[in-house]
């Protein structure tokens, strides 16, 4: 028995610690490096970074390509800092807000040789602090010292560390809804200390027989502001009122605001829009993938709850796949076509071409 954080409680840990602009150790082999967030990066702690060595400034390969910076592998892309780089140069070349009105950014000189594994998983961990995909990073060769000295969160890496991911129920209770009188919500937890995820359970669903389900991702802007930008919270509505219909079903209300990148960089990406680019062009400027959730979280609550099979409401085939592999037998895709106005029209134009849905 430890009173020790395992590693789980680590990563929540360096999380947050990046999130405030804390920079955290990473460990993989032999090799050890201190990374900060480059979006919250101070100036103090960009001299002390210095100290120890020659930063570079690791982004994904998807802003890379935005700023013709060359990624020598599909994981990461490592930008030498120039001498008298700043916050202010860390900022621009991770952020595309000035991308137009400061166009010729660099040139950029990327290191090509070497293991970029320790790159790619601080890309990883600022993404899944709904941080910009960019990280400052340094070698550290005495790295006990440093951790000791500073108080530092530090994370031995797996391939599985920033992936893995597991729910515990925590309580659940009547919730009479306009839908139906016969309301549930349940509430579950991730372990590794990010946003709670909800299952709204209408009804009294067989366990031995598919189930009405809907995976919603939270939609601040749609599901509670009414945005005309988007199609979610005409969804969100629509799939409860087919459900209170029948009489029962699942709806799950996963947490992962702007396709997985969170509310602030769903907002970055609104700004990008405004610009003239189109969603998935957004993402790829902020160096994001087209989508960033996982939907195995779905799945791993139906199971909780003794589902095994549903009948799923969507219009993205990209769901119902994943649900497929992870266990989840979709013996119907239930199309759910709602919200369609001339302020989205684009936005579900290009949800279709570029993503695949069926529109």
């Amino acid at each position: 028995m430890t009173l020790a954080p395992n590693q789980t409680e680590l990563l929540a840990r360096a999380r947050a610690d990046l999130r405030m602009g804390v920079p955290v150790v990473l460990m993989h082999d032999t090799r050890a490096v201190l990374i900060a967030a480059a979006e919250t990066l101070s100036s103090g702690r960009l001299a002390e970074m210095r100290s120890l060595g020659a930063p570079i400034l690791a982004i994904s390969p998807r802003r890379a390509n935005t700023l013709k910076a060359r990624a020598y592998s599909d994981h990461a892309a490592r930008i030498e800092l120039p001498r008298d780089a700043g916050t202010d140069w860390i900022a621009s070349a991770a952020d595309p807000a000035d991308d137009l009105t400061h166009p010729m950014k660099g040139p950029f000189r990327t290191l090509r040789d070497g293991d970029d594994k320790l790159e790619a998983q601080s890309i990883a961990l600022c993404k899944s602090a709904r941080l910009l995909p960019a990280a400052l990073v340094v070698d550290l060769p005495n790295a006990s010292d440093l951790i000791a000295g500073n108080n530092l969160t530090a994370l031995s890496i797996d391939d599985e560390l920033i992936d893995s991911l597991s729910l515990a129920p925590v309580i659940h209770a009547r919730l009479p809804l306009s839908v139906s009188d016969a309301g549930r919500l349940h509430i579950f937890r991730p372990d590794d200390g990010s946003e709670e995820h909800y299952a709204v359970e209408i009804g009294r669903p067989p366990r031995d027989k598919p189930v009405l389900t809907r995976l919603h991702s939270a939609c601040f802007t749609g599901d509670v502001l009414g945005s005309l930008k988007c199609d979610c919270g005409p969804q969100l509505h629509t799939a409860l009122e087919r459900m209170g219909d029948e009489g029962h079903g699942v709806l799950l209300y996963l947490n992962q605001e702007g396709r997985g990148i969170g509310l602030a960089n769903k907002m970055r990406a609104y700004s990008l829009q405004d610009q003239g680019f189109d969603t998935v062009e957004a993402n790829h400027r902020l160096g994001f993938e087209d989508d960033e959730r996982d939907f195995r979280i779905g799945s791993k609550i139906l199971k909780s709850l003794g589902f095994s099979s549903v009948r799923l409401m969507t219009n993205n085939p990209r769901k119902v796949a994943m649900m497929e592999e992870a266990g989840i037998s979709v013996v119907e895709r239930v199309p759910l076509k709602a919200g369609k106005s001339a302020h989205n029209a684009e936005y579900l134009a290009t949800k279709a071409a570029k993503s695949g849905h069926l529109l």
